[in-house]
């Protein structure tokens, strides 16, 4: 099965695109394109790790491979990305573990 998700990442103005593959419901190839340069080396990180065990990423018993990476890849004002959240929800529905639809998130000062 293959998902992709468009991530607009905010008031930064970059954008992703991301795209999810899976073959066998359950190893997962990601691939994550950005003009952030932070969100496109993410995105070489996880894409050479290879297929992403999609069963493991969602076990409570496991660190996700796609969080703990964008953990240590992504530092900063940017560590609070939704783009790596994205990729996470991309792969479970690429693997047919979750149904695809829209987040949403408005912030506002007050």
């Amino acid at each position: 099965m293959r998902a992709k998700a468009e991530v607009d990442a905010g008031i930064c103005g970059f954008k992703a695109d991301i795209s999810a593959v899976c073959e066998d419901g359950q190893f997962v190839m990601l691939s994550i394109s950005s003009d952030c340069e932070k969100m496109a080396a993410l995105g070489r990180t996880l894409a050479g790790k290879g297929p992403i065990d999609a069963y493991q990423e969602i076990s409570p018993a496991a660190e996700s491979v796609i969080l703990s990476t964008a953990r240590s890849a992504v530092k900063g004002c940017c560590s609070a990305c939704a783009t790596p959240v994205a990729a996470f929800k991309t792969m479970q529905v690429a693997a047919g573990l979750a149904l695809p639809g829209d987040v949403h998130i408005r912030i506002s000062k007050e």
